[in-house]
């Protein structure tokens, strides 16, 4: 039998060279030290993104797009087609779970100032995944055409529209016309399954590549000026074999998940129907949202939304640009103000989240 397995591989090695490859993994190494374990946060979080890309696929064989057909054909995958229950489920829960891991590796990314020269595009690519990542969610929301889902979207396409200038194309865009309707469906459907994960996947490709060029960040003030000094770990098998156990874990979180708790359906979305009360976005809408329903109607003569809208716009964009504005952690120095800002942020998001569910 190893004799068989011996042959096989040389047989593939021959044709597809996979010694340099290994060769390669076994001269790239992985900084080892006392944060080193948020350096898994990057890979799980790939991990649960390959799951939803496999879920996808098998959903997409049943589902069926349009006003008339899209919930009844989820209610055909999760009572007749086998185990379509438990696809969906895990796909739903893969999806909230990849936004958590992305969130995690964001902000360990942002403390660790691993976005400093010259890993400035790694950063960049890294945060227009995650934005993506949340137009995932807020496009397959939909796609069910489920009553919350309904009135959630178009809750947040007027969001959207409140914008001075731009905001009522952008809404009209987004929802296909002046209202959501089967045409919004079918404009979300599209994004969801061609144009976000094909974008996604050329930023995922650059983002990889780059990390395999440029290695993996050590915090700033860790760094060893002594290279004889530094602990380190070879990426293959070591840390490979780390990653993967984490991601068993992961695959089994996602198991207990999806069969305790399945992901319900609801009721069909009815356009002529009231909107149901305690409608609220997904979880990481949630703080954004729940602070534009505290802001007052007016602020001097504009509409408080309007100012919510263009605050979070301006403070996400600073936040991207992170890594030109802070020169200090670029030379190499410490910068306290921008943990401050960090620490800040984490707080606020988790205060406000709270209260969008309890108030």
């Amino acid at each position: 039998m190893k004799t068989r397995l011996t042959k096989f591989y040389a047989w593939i090695d021959e044709r597809v060279e996979l010694e340099d490859l290994v060769n390669f993994m076994g001269k790239k190494y992985v900084p080892v030290h006392r944060h080193s374990i948020w350096y898994y946060f990057g890979g799980v979080t790939l991990f649960l993104f390959l799951i939803q890309v496999v879920t996808g696929i098998l959903l997409l064989l049943y589902y069926k797009s349009g006003e008339e057909l899209a919930f009844e054909s989820i209610q055909f995958i999760m009572s007749k087609v086998q185990f379509g229950w438990l696809i969906r489920s895990i796909h739903s829960w893969a999806a909230n779970l990849f936004i958590l891991t992305a969130v995690i590796h964001m902000f360990s990314v942002y403390f660790g100032k691993a976005y400093r020269k010259p890993r400035e595009i790694t950063w960049l690519t890294g945060m227009l995944m995650l934005f993506l990542g949340m137009g995932f969610g807020f496009s397959g929301y939909l796609l069910p055409w489920n009553e919350l889902a309904f009135f959630a979207t178009k809750v947040g396409t007027d969001i959207a529209g409140v914008l001075p200038f731009v905001g009522k194309p952008i809404m009209v865009f987004l929802r296909g016309g002046e209202e959501v309707t089967g045409a919004t469906l079918s404009r979300f459907f599209g994004f969801h399954v061609a144009v976000f994960p094909g974008i996604f996947t050329v930023l995922l490709g650059i983002h990889l590549v780059l990390v395999q060029r440029q290695g993996m960040s050590e915090p700033l003030g860790m760094e060893n000026p002594e290279e004889a000094e530094r602990k380190t770990m070879p990426f293959f098998p070591n840390f490979l074999l780390r990653d993967l156990l984490l991601w068993l874990i992961v695959l089994n979180l996602l198991a207990i998940l999806a069969v305790f708790f399945p992901w319900e359906l609801g009721k069909k979305a009815d356009p002529f129907a009231p909107a149901p009360a305690g409608i609220l976005p997904e979880w990481y809408f949630l703080f954004m949202f729940q602070t534009l329903k505290l802001i007052p109607a007016k602020l001097l003569v504009v509409d408080g939304e309007v100012i919510g809208i263009m605050l979070f716009g301006i403070a996400g964009l600073l936040w991207m640009v992170i890594p030109f504005w802070d020169r200090k952690s670029s030379r190499g120095e410490q910068n306290r103000v921008v943990n401050y800002i960090g620490l800040f942020v984490v707080g606020y998001i988790i205060l406000f989240t709270i209260l969008g569910w309890v108030l």
